[in-house]
């Protein structure tokens, strides 16, 4: 993108209506592909629709912002703050979110597809109907009381994640792998568990009704299951 235009959009959210306003009235669409936007403050900011595939917001403040319908694909999101971030219908597959802090995120009807999520803080955030989580890193992470349910997390890597007490619902588990997770108080009620690898995962008081166990690895986990 230009850098005039680059340089009034990391001025800050008011920067960001500027940049949006002379696009629109260029005719052009919103259009920040690529954007360096590292340690940038957009705090607060509107940037719902716009293009961000393959932009570099590693360690920058987008908390509070509004990325909803925003194309992320690609990004680069390392240690980014994204905390109480709307991020609902958002392109996010093979973006970078590793040790981003996405605490009571909107990220419902997302698309995760290989997103890395390795140690990322979802605490609290909404995931519910996210699409396309299959095979997304989530190695480490905090998702303590997050909302997952009915989304597809299919082959989804949860290794010594902590989900204590969170909503997964009718989610499709098929595959994933919870080895070593903190699954204590979780719901998987109607749940899909379909060969799934729970081995060494803490699962107490985790509410198994009308879950599918088919194939589903339990083995050595210090458990009361119910």
């Amino acid at each position: 993108m230009r850098p005039e235009l680059l340089d009034i959009l990391r001025s800050g959210p008011g920067g960001v209506d500027q940049v949006r306003e002379l696009l629109l009235s260029m005719g052009e669409t919103l259009n920040l592909s690529g954007a360096d936007l590292v340690d940038a403050n957009l705090s607060g900011a509107n940037l719902s629709g716009f293009q961000l595939s393959r932009a570099n917001l590693s360690g920058a403040n987008l908390s509070e912002a509004d990325l909803s319908g925003a194309n992320l694909t690609g990004a680069n999101g390392y240690c980014t703050n994204l905390s109480n971030c709307n991020l609902s219908s958002a392109n996010l597959s093979s973006a970078n979110l590793s040790g981003a802090n996405l605490y009571r995120a909107n990220l419902s009807e997302a698309d995760l597809w290989r997103a890395n999520l390795a140690g990322v803080d979802l605490t609290e955030a909404d995931l519910s109907g996210a699409n396309n989580l299959s095979g997304a890193n989530l190695r480490s992470a905090y998702l303590i009381r997050c909302n997952l349910s009915g989304a597809d997390l299919t082959d989804a890597n949860f290794s010594c994640a902590n989900l204590r007490r969170a909503d997964l619902r009718r989610a499709d588990l098929r595959g994933a792998n919870f080895n070593s997770a903190n699954l204590s108080g979780v719901d998987v009620r109607g749940a899909d568990l379909s060969d799934a690898n729970l081995t060494g995962a803490t699962y107490s008081d985790l509410t198994f009704q009308e879950a599918i166990l088919t194939g589903a690895n339990l083995s050595k986990s210090p458990a009361r299951a119910r």
